[in-house]
């Protein structure tokens, strides 16, 4: 989903700067220095995951992981996922210097917003713990997607069937990250219950 040099209009690069800014303070004032190890080894899978993509018009279909990042961090996702980025950018030309708010945004904005969404279901009722993570897969991208749709429709209106063929593609991606989050919350769940707990979830 990285959104390429070029593309967005001056208010929307800017918006995208401001808010990601805000997130990226946000993250570092709660970031406990304590769990760096794990954030840089989900900073590390979500750089590879997104390595591998496919063009599709004016962005990419790959791995996002932005569910996973997001429940497991928190707040913290905004500053793992921007460096993530300006690492990509830098080595690989993937997304670019002056999109990097907004492609920070598409990415992290619904990480967090699943983490409110899955804390809020898993400690209502514990048992409901891997459909509620399924969920955080999908729902991270799905409005990753419109996010991003949406910053394409404020930079022009010409760009309306392309933002829709981005999020019709990554349809079945919100699936297979579902799946992807809710086996990796299993599997932590199973040989590293601690690295939930330490993420304010019940086990």
């Amino acid at each position: 989903m990285h959104i390429s040099e070029g593309v967005l209009s001056g208010p929307v690069l800017v918006s995208g700067a401001v808010l990601a800014v805000v997130g990226v303070a946000i993250g570092l004032k709660r970031l406990d220095y304590d769990n760096m190890p794990r954030t840089a080894i989900l900073a590390a899978a979500f750089f590879v995951a997104s390595l591998v993509h496919v063009p599709v018009g004016l962005s990419n279909v790959h791995l996002i992981l932005n569910g996973l990042l997001g429940i497991l961090l928190g707040w913290s996702v905004f500053p793992t996922i921007m460096i993530a980025l300006v690492l990509q950018g830098v080595f690989f030309q993937f997304g670019g210097i002056t999109t990097l708010g907004v492609n920070t945004v598409v990415m992290a904005l619904p990480a967090i917003s699943v983490y409110y969404i899955v804390q809020f279901l898993w400690h209502k009722k514990p048992s409901w713990m891997l459909p509620a993570a399924f969920f955080g897969g999908f729902f991270a991208v799905f409005l990753s997607s419109i996010i991003l749709y949406a910053a394409l429709m404020f930079t022009q209106d010409a760009f309306s069937e392309v933002a829709a063929v981005v999020v019709i593609t990554h349809l079945p991606l919100m699936v297979i990250e579902g799946i992807i989050t809710a086996f990796c919350i299993a599997f932590l769940k199973k040989v590293q219950p601690s690295l939930l707990i330490e993420s304010g979830l019940p086990t």
